[in-house]
Formats: C-alpha cells, sequence, structure tokens
C-alpha cells in the first residue's frame, strides 16, 4: 500500500528516456545477496521473525499516514474511482486467470503462481500522481483513487489471493487468515487509531521512516529470497521462461493501459479523468504486494515477487513514455488542457508511497 502526499519531492520520471528505478537496483543486489550468503540455521529464524516484524510494522507506518478526511472527501467522484477498483481487483484478475492457458507452454506453474498474484495487487499512489500530472490530468482524482485502491487492498488482495491462489497462496485455512488479520490489517487499524496523536511525527519525518520502509522491504525480500535459495527453487527457473515471462507482462500492461484510456472514454470522462484512470488503473504496487507476498507464500514468496518486481519497472517505464506524449496531445490544445498544479513526488512506487 501506498500513502504519499503530492507535496512530496519529485524528479519528473520523463527527464530520462527509460527511467531505472534506484530501488529496483538494491532490490536486484539484495536479491544477489540473498543469493550467495542465504540466510540458514539460526539466521534464517532471526530474519524471518524480523521479516514478520517488519511487515506489521510497515502495515502500522501506512494506517499512520492514510488520512481519512481526504479518503472521505473524494468519494464525491465515486465513478472515477469504482472505475479505478474494478480495473485493479476485477479486470486484472480475470487477466490472469486467462494467463492459465500459458502453462506449460510459456510460464511455469511458480512463475504463473507469480503473475496471478500480480494481477491481485493495489494500485500505486506515488507514480500514479506524478504521472497524471505530468499528462495534465486530475491530480486529485489520482491521489484518491490511488488511496481507495490501496485500502481496499489491505482486505481485498489477501482474501482474492486465498480464493484464487489456493494452497500456494495459503489457502481459506483458519490459521492464514488470522495472520492475514494480525500482520496486515491489525496494525494498519492501529496507525489509524493513533493517527490523532502520531500523525504530526510521522509527517515531520516522513524521510528517515521512508527509509525505515525501504529497509524493511529489502529484509522481507532478502528473507524470502534466502528461504527460496535454501528450498531449491530457483532451480525451476530458466532464462527462457524469464524472457517469456518479460513479454507476457508487456502484453498484460498493453492490455490495461489500452482499456482504461479507451474503456473511460467509452463511459463519459472527459480527458483530465480519463488520464488518472489510466495510469491509477494500469498500475501495480510494489510497496503493497512485497510484504503482502512475505505473509501469503512463506518459502515460495520469491518466485512470488519476482513477476511483480518486473512489472513495477516495465510500468514506470512505460507509463513515464506515455505521461509525456500525453502532456503534448495534439487533439488537445495547449489553451485546453486542464491547468492542474504539478505535485511533486517520486515515482518509485515503494516505501512512503
Amino acid at each position: 500500500m501506498e500513502i504519499a502526499h503530492p507535496t512530496e519531492t519529485l524528479r519528473s520520471p520523463v527527464k530520462r528516456r527509460l527511467p531505472i528505478d534506484p530501488y529496483i537496483a538494491l532490490l536486484l543486489g539484495t536479491v544477489g545477496l540473498a543469493a550467495l550468503l542465504p540466510a540458514r540455521g539460526v539466521a534464517a529464524d532471526v530474519a524471518s521473525g524480523a521479516s514478520t516484524a517488519a511487515i506489521a510494522f510497515l502495515f502500522f507506518l501506512y494506517g499512520a499516514r492514510l488520512s481519512t478526511h481526504e479518503a472521505m472527501t473524494g468519494l464525491r467522484h465515486w465513478r472515477l474511482h469504482l472505475t479505478v477498483l474494478a480495473c485493479t481487483f476485477v479486470v486484472f484478475p480475470l487477466l490472469g486467470l486467462a494467463a492459465r492457458g500459458l502453462v506449460p507452454a510459456l510460464l511455469t506453474h511458480p512463475l504463473y503462481q507469480g503473475l496471478l498474484f500480480l494481477t491481485l495487487v493495489p494500485s500505486t499512489i506515488q507514480s500514479s500522481i506524478a504521472f497524471t500530472s505530468i499528462a495534465r490530468g486530475n491530480v486529485p482524482a489520482a491521489i484518491c483513487a490511488g488511496s481507495f485502491s490501496s485500502l481496499v487492498g489491505i482486505v481485498v488482495t489477501p482474501l482474492l489471493a486465498a480464493v484464487l491462489l489456493g494452497d500456494s497462496g495459503g489457502g481459506l485455512s483458519a490459521d492464514s487468515l488470522l495472520k492475514i488479520v494480525l500482520q496486515l490489517l491489525v496494525p494498519f487499524l492501529a496507525g489509524q487509531l493513533l493517527r490523532r496523536w502520531i500523525g504530526g511525527f510521522v509527517a515531520r519525518h516522513k524521510k528517515v521512516l521512508g527509509l525505515v520502509d525501504r529497509g524493511s522491504i529489502l529484509l522481507v525480500v532478502y528473507t524470502a529470497f534466502s528461504e527460496g535459495m535454501a528450498q531449491g527453487i530457483w532451480h525451476q527457473v530458466s532464462a527462457p521462461r524469464l524472457g517469456a515471462l518479460l513479454l507476457v507482462e508487456a502484453v498484460l500492461l498493453a492490455v490495461m493501459l489500452t482499456l482504461t484510456w479507451y474503456g473511460a472514454r467509452a463511459l463519459g470522462f472527459d480527458r483530465g479523468d480519463r488520464i488518472a484512470i489510466q495510469f491509477a488503473g494500469s498500475k501495480k504496487s510494489l510497496a503493497s504486494g512485497l510484504p503482502m507476498a512475505g505473509v501469503l507464500f512463506g518459502a515460495h514468496a520469491s518466485l512470488a515477487v519476482l513477476p511483480l518486481m518486473l512489472f513495477h519497472q516495465m510500468q514506470l517505464m512505460v507509463c513515464a513514455v506515455i505521461a509525456k506524449r500525453r502532456a503534448h496531445d495534439p487533439g488537445e490544445p495547449p489553451d485546453q488542457q486542464p491547468q492542474v498544479p504539478r505535485p511533486r513526488v517520486r515515482p518509485d512506487g515503494h516505501g512512503a508511497a
């Protein structure tokens, strides 16, 4: 889940032709460290316990950051928000289920499970706001749509994963549901309840807490990939399979970008709203997906998050190009484009997002 305010610092994602998220580099470095020096024995137990605590703390911070007042104010644009939620939690999962036909010809079953999990994750906030702003779209709508998606995803994503992923996602057992409630929902609600007293502190120290966010997610990734190395599951992945996964994800992103743009037009939304719907409805949150996968998949979380990590970088690169072109859309003369102030946010989709 990502919670951000439009006044955070942004280094525009379109200044470079192909923006490479530096956090992805850190994540890949963490994967490499887990491959070379995986945690074993007592160290693995310590890392697993620290990862569990980190996930709970992450969702506590998410709850403390979310402004309930701002979210309720945005409800007046309910048609747009329902459209984004439908894209995120209905259309995306249906496409994920349809990809089942690619097993085993293109994808192995574990990679398909990761791809399906990717389609269940909430939308981003930070990068949706940034790209909507650059494209001169409805920025307030993008803020609220992303916030609603993240909030709904805390409950809907684990439940969808339990139903659609079966045993590989933990199933619908009482133990798995209790784990979801204790590690995700309870800390988030605690953050919301304490926001009145700690919200100011969280806002004043957002940079430091942002580093805590990122460090916690890196710990989750290291633990997941260490367990994967211990289980030997990486022997199931080959270079051709990874190439096939990238191809499938490219098609998935292209389909969602097309559906959100032309679907929003068919529903009668104006240009600014269509831009917000396209960027909020076609993207997936790395910040939400990584800790959720750690809770839901256990030792198999490494393969489960691999498709999400690849998709995250792909969506940044493609949406940066689209946002730049939307800003100079020949079908919208400059004097008719909505004058929306550009928020300054990082488009990285992690941590304090």
